[in-house]
C-alpha cells in the first residue's frame, strides 16, 4: 500500500459522500464512483430529519457525534432547518424512557425537555393529545436538504483533491496485492481500499467482489399536506413511535401552508428492486394516512393531500447498519450500508467510522462502534419479521424527492 493510500467509495448518497469528505479530509486519496448521479437513490428521497430524540443510550451516543459535524458543516454553509423533534409518549413507561434520554442529552450538551399530555398544545395548537401521556422534544433538532448536503460535501472533497465520477458503473474487479483493479464504465481505476456505500444497491456491489452482503430494501411512502391557510408557528417534526409502538404516523413543517407526512412502518416486508419498484403513493396508503392525521390534529386549516412518492429504507436483521469488513482475511474492502430510515443523521459519524477501518484497521474515532462491523453473526438473511421490526426502530423519513 502506498503511503498515501487511494479509497474508493462506491455511491455517491449521504454515507458514500460523507465518507469520502472523512476520508479526504485525513489525507486518504478518495475517488467516489455512482452508477447515477449524487443523492440519485435513498438520499435523494429522504427529508434529511436530524434528531437525538431516542431512548437507546448508543442510538444517542452516535447521533451526538453526527449533530455536531453537522453543526460544524452548517456554520460553513450547509442549510439546517432548526424546526425541533418532537416524539410522542403513550405509556408511563415511555416518558421513564424519555427523561433518561434528557438527562443523556444533557451530559452531552444538547437541549431536550418533557412535556405533558396537557403540555403538548403548547408546541402545536392543533394536536389533539387524547391517548398520550406526553412527549420528548428537541428544540434544536429539525431537518436538512439531503441532496444539498450530498452536493456540498462533494465541493469539500473537490477541494481537497478528490475525484467523483458520476454515471459511472463497476463493471468488473481484479484483486491485486494490497489493493484492486476496477474496471469502470469510465475505465480502470487501481486503487487500495474500496468502501461500499451503494445503499439499496450495497449487496450487488458485494456480490461483483465475490462477497455476500444481507440488507433489504424496503418501500416506504410520503406525502405533502396543503393547507388553505398558512400555520402562524412551525410545525415541528412530529412522530408517533417509540421503540414499535404507536401508529407510526409523522409529520413536519415543508412550508407555512405545507407539510410533509407519511406512516413510519412499511406495508409490506418483502424486498424491492431498487432498479425496478413503484416510486409513487398507493391510494390506500394516502387514505390510511388521512385517517390518522384527522385522528391527531383533526383541525388544521383546510387540509388536504398532495402529491405521494415511495423511496427504499436499506435495512438489516438487526435494525443497525454495517459498518466495517465482512472479511476479517479481507480487511480492504469496507461496507457502510444498511442504515435506511437512519442513513442521513448516522452518515457523519458513519464517514468517521469509515475512516478508522482505512487508517487503523479498527473503530477508535467514537467508543463501542465496533458492534456495527457485518460479523457472521450480525451479516444475516433479513426474514420478514426482522424487517417489520428494523422498520419500526428506525428514525429518519422520507421526505420530497429532489426531481
Amino acid at each position: 500500500m502506498t503511503a498515501s493510500p487511494h479509497a474508493v467509495v462506491i455511491g455517491a448518497g449521504t454515507l458514500g459522500m460523507c465518507s469520502a469528505f472523512s476520508l479526504a479530509e485525513h489525507g486518504v486519496r478518495v475517488t467516489v464512483l455512482d452508477a447515477r448521479s449524487i443523492a440519485s437513490g435513498s438520499s435523494g428521497r429522504s427529508v434529511g430529519v436530524v434528531g437525538t430524540q431516542l431512548t437507546n443510550p448508543f442510538d444517542i451516543l452516535l447521533r451526538i457525534h453526527s449533530v455536531r459535524q453537522l453543526r460544524d458543516w452548517e456554520s460553513l454553509g450547509l442549510g439546517f432547518n432548526h424546526i425541533g423533534y418532537l416524539r410522542l409518549a403513550r405509556t408511563a413507561k415511555q416518558m421513564e424512557l424519555f427523561a433518561q434520554s434528557v438527562k443523556i442529552q444533557e451530559d452531552a450538551g444538547f437541549r431536550s425537555r418533557l412535556y405533558q399530555a396537557r403540555e403538548l398544545q403548547q408546541l402545536i395548537p392543533h394536536i389533539n393529545p387524547d391517548g398520550l401521556q406526553g412527549g420528548l422534544f428537541g428544540p434544536d433538532d429539525g431537518f436538512l436538504d439531503p441532496h444539498e448536503m450530498c452536493t456540498f460535501l462533494a465541493e469539500k472533497v473537490r477541494a481537497l483533491g478528490g475525484n467523483i465520477f458520476q454515471f459511472c458503473e463497476l463493471v468488473d474487479v481484479k484483486r491485486r496485492y494490497g489493493g484492486y483493479k476496477l474496471d469502470t464504465s469510465k475505465g480502470r481505476i487501481d486503487c487500495d481500499f474500496v468502501v461500499n456505500a451503494a445503499g439499496a444497491w450495497a449487496p450487488a456491489v458485494a456480490e461483483t467482489f465475490g462477497q455476500t452482503l444481507h440488507i433489504c430494501p424496503q418501500r416506504h411512502e410520503a406525502v405533502t399536506i396543503h393547507l388553505d391557510e398558512s400555520l402562524d408557528y412551525t410545525m415541528p417534526m412530529v412522530m408517533d413511535l417509540v421503540n414499535g409502538e404507536g401508529t407510526g404516523l409523522n409529520f413536519r413543517h415543508e412550508k407555512r401552508n405545507e407539510l410533509i407526512a407519511e406512516i413510519h412502518k412499511v406495508g409490506s416486508p418483502l424486498p424491492e428492486d431498487p432498479d425496478n419498484y413503484n416510486d409513487q403513493c398507493e391510494e390506500n396508503s394516502k387514505v390510511k394516512l388521512a385517517e390518522l392525521l384527522l385522528d391527531r390534529v383533526p383541525e388544521l386549516p383546510g387540509a388536504r393531500l398532495g402529491r405521494g412518492w415511495a423511496g427504499l429504507y436499506p435495512v438489516t436483521a438487526d435494525h443497525r447498519p454495517f459498518v466495517g469488513a465482512i472479511k476479517p482475511s479481507e480487511p480492504t474492502l469496507i461496507t457502510a450500508a444498511g442504515a435506511g430510515g437512519y442513513g442521513i443523521q448516522l452518515a457523519p459519524v458513519i464517514g468517521t467510522i469509515v475512516t478508522d477501518w482505512v487508517l487503523h484497521g479498527a473503530p477508535v474515532s467514537v467508543p463501542g462502534t465496533e458492534m456495527l462491523s457485518p460479523t457472521a453473526a450480525r451479516n444475516v438473511p433479513v426474514n420478514a419479521h426482522a424487517c417489520l421490526q428494523s422498520v419500526a426502530a428506525t428514525e429518519d423519513y422520507l421526505g420530497s424527492p429532489n426531481l
